[in-house]
């Protein structure tokens, strides 16, 4: 079993002490807060607020960023206000904004409706008929827990997904000490996840390979083992596309969920919803009665920046410079944006790996540009970088002919990694590796540079490193530091046991 949790900690967080491979949403929000405890982060963070705009003022080469404070004290008294800054990092990603889907009538439903981005925790789910409207990643991960407690529920399938068995499991007690007193072994198998992760490039990005045919084999089987004898239900859950067109789901309970007789999954297309459910139509119309309608429908994710106004040079806006799709300098940095740069940003996505390995790849690149611009500050000058807009032309003109041959651009389904139009804009092309030593260094040359404080910049390309994280010990290492690390653990043992003796004998 492999603990898939560890490619999903930061490298410098990593938590020996994961229940299970795949763990619930207490523990890693819990997680999450003693991260930001032990690195004093808090401090930092203005909580209940949001950025409505950004704008550059090329006079004090600074950003302009406008704040909404949405709860607390603060927004009866200043409920907006502005703060300058000398660099601007966008780390909202790709998954933030819910995305409703227009259905007519929406309006008129007298139930509880919810996205599950935006979850109620109070409501209670015991005895209620359920909707779920979508089938993807949250929806396989709601749909076991929901049918526990409700009297029906209702899966409305728009278009099946393939789906891989999850295999998560509790993560021994031995296992979490073992990691405790020996990081070593702790990293090694964060590296050799990230390598099962990075085999499984092949499969997931080019659809005429043979490891794409071997998977999809393993989730036709995986599928009829979990629900045996039941071909016109393997016929509704099977896609007529590739795996990695769109995202893979993993779960080993989903299948089981729709065997359960309080469990129906819909695939007729929802036409409207009235004041008391929702009207699909076939052949015939059918109507069914809901007391709470879950969106699990996605994010907004094909627009970057979502609801923030965003202008650079010139005046010109983000969301106009996007508008027939969004691109970015190694999915990072904008030309018309100076000492700007994205965390997830356009074209960083993954299909096969996780994608905590790719923004940690993002942060070591911008990190020299951030530094460069504030100790120009600091020492009284000025400094703008921007990306050329040629380059990032050149750099997306090839990124795009390499996906345009990969199973994301594939025309036999619609997602989130494409527009409408068919342009990927939020998938990489390639491995993490190669994205990784893509971002180990920093060409000048990409930028342009104003400013009196460009006379202390390097030139040419400056080395940043990268993180190897796929090879991070040998075999003979790894077996020497747990040796050694197995004796340290008996040896406590015996003295604990020891003195626990002594104790009851004196």
């Amino acid at each position: 079993m492999l603990l898939r949790q560890l490619v999903h900690s930061i490298l410098r967080g990593e938590n020996p002490h994961w229940s299970r491979a795949y763990p619930e949403q207490k523990e890693i929000l819990s997680y999450i807060q003693d991260v930001a405890q032990k690195y004093g982060l808090y401090k930092f963070v203005r909580f209940s607020s949001e950025v409505t705009a950004a704008e550059w003022d090329p006079e004090s080469h600074e950003w302009n960023v406008a704040i909404q404070v949405l709860a607390g004290k603060e927004a009866e008294f200043c409920p907006r206000y502005t703060i300058k800054a000398s660099f601007l990092i966008a780390g909202v990603g790709q998954l933030n904004e819910p995305f409703w889907p227009k259905i007519t009538g929406q309006e008129n439903f007298q139930g509880k409706a919810m996205h599950s981005a935006r979850w109620d925790w109070s409501y209670d789910f015991a005895g209620k008929r359920v909707g779920i409207i979508g089938n993807g990643a949250t929806a396989v991960q709601i749909a076991p827990e929901v049918a526990k407690v409700a009297s029906d529920l209702t899966v409305f399938q728009r278009s099946p997904n393939w789906l891989m068995p999850r295999f998560d499991a509790e993560i021994p007690r031995w296992k979490r000490i073992l990691f405790d007193h020996a990081p070593a072994v702790l990293s090694r198998v964060r590296a050799e996840i990230m390598n099962a992760r990075e085999s499984y490039y092949q499969a997931v990005n080019h659809a005429d390979s043979s490891d794409s045919s071997t998977m999809t084999e393993i989730c036709k089987q995986h599928m009829q083992t979990q629900l045996p004898n039941r071909p016109a239900l393997w016929e509704k859950l099977t896609p007529d596309y590739p795996p990695g067109c769109k995202r893979i789901l993993l779960s080993d309970d989903y299948y089981p969920t729709l065997r359960l007789p309080n469990v129906t999954l819909e695939t007729l297309h929802i036409d409207r919803m009235t004041d008391t459910g929702v009207v699909v139509k076939g052949p015939q119309e059918k109507e069914i009665d809901l007391d709470l309608v879950i969106f699990a429908t996605g994010f907004q994710a094909r627009d970057f920046m979502h609801g923030i106004h965003v202008q650079g040079v010139g005046g010109q806006t983000l969301s106009s410079k996007w508008a027939n799709g969004a691109s970015a300098l190694y999915g990072v940095t904008v030309d018309t944006l100076p000492n700007f740069g994205m965390l997830y940003g356009p074209n960083t996505n993954l299909g096969h790996n996780s994608i905590i390995l790719m923004i940690e790849a993002q942060a070591r690149y911008l990190v020299p540009l951030v530094t460069r611009v504030v100790k120009s500050r600091a020492r009284g000058g000025k400094l703008s970088v921007m990306p050329n807009a040629l380059r990032v032309q050149e750099w997306n003109k090839d990124l795009q002919s390499s996906l345009g041959s990969s199973t994301f651009a594939d025309h036999r389904c619609s997602s989130w990694y494409k527009t409408d139009s068919g342009v990927v804009t939020n998938n990489w092309s390639g491995t993490v590796v190669e994205y990784q030593k893509l971002l180990s260094k920093i060409d000048w040359s990409d930028y342009e540079l104003e400013g009196e404080e460009v006379k202390n910049l390097p030139t040419g390309e400056e080395h940043i490193g990268r993180v190897v994280e796929e090879t991070l010990f040998s075999t003979q290492q790894l077996l020497s530091v747990t040796a050694l690390t197995a004796l340290a653990g008996a040896a406590s043992v015996y003295l604990h046991r020891r003195g626990s003796l002594l104790k009851h004998i004196m």
